[in-house]
């Protein structure tokens, strides 16, 4: 069961929601503007179904507004279906959109979608080859064996490995590794580069392969 908020202006519209999603084990709240949808609210929903032309505030504006509340899903409902509209409305913070009419089954199939993805346990491991990653610990290894990589050898072998034949150049990598500070230089990630491919070369790998005059990519057959 989940705690949901619709915002409509139309009471028809309200009672319908309230009475499916409550239908499929939710608690639901309905409100006939946003004025009154505060930080309290916010930070207790776990999804919120705004109607987007509403008196006053409308809902893309109070999208924008409780952002900063919450990371809930927020899924708009308008008579409005133009791009323009659809992209303002999920540049402010939305998630979802439907056009009125809807279908209500596919709402609130979309309502589970979204739940259900809210649910999902992080993914803290993912495995490139014969290297295995291990997101929280920040380690990689082999066969069992980990691989003494220091911290920036780390983030430079994740990164590439997480998009395997994208080209990176040193300048992107050099940010990837040192954010912003540039005073390394460009020739730090090619000295990363290096002793990274030594110790990946004592297990026989050599998924880093050097595209001239660019950069750097994975290929995950050699990894």
């Amino acid at each position: 069961m989940a705690r949901i908020i619709v915002a409509d202006d139309s009471e028809d519209i309200c009672r319908l929601l309230k009475r499916a999603l409550e239908k499929d084990g939710h608690f639901v709240t309905v409100m006939y503007d946003t004025l009154t949808l505060d930080e309290r609210l916010c930070r207790q929903a776990e999804l919120i179904i705004l109607d987007v032309m509403m008196p006053g505030e409308d809902g893309v504006a109070a999208c924008a507004r409780i952002r900063s509340y919450t990371d809930c899903p927020i899924l708009f409902l308008t008579a409005k279906g133009e791009d323009a509209d659809v992209l303002y409305g999920l540049g402010a913070g939305g998630d979802d959109y439907l056009t009125k009419p809807f279908s209500l089954p596919q709402l609130r199939a979309r309502v589970e979608a979204h739940l259900r993805r809210q649910q999902r346990v992080p993914v803290f491991r993912f495995v490139s080859g014969t290297l295995h990653f291990d997101l929280q610990a920040k380690q990689v290894s082999v066969k069992e064996q980990e691989l003494p990589l220091t911290k920036s050898e780390y983030q430079l072998c994740e990164t590439l490995a997480r998009h395997p034949g994208l080209v990176y150049t040193r300048q992107q990598l050099l940010e990837e590794v040192c954010g912003y500070d540039r005073d390394s230089g460009e020739a730090a990630v090619t000295e990363h580069i290096k002793n990274l491919r030594a110790k990946l070369a004592v297990c026989d790998l050599a998924p880093i392969e050097t595209v001239w005059g660019i950069g750097y990519r994975w290929n995950v057959e050699k990894a």
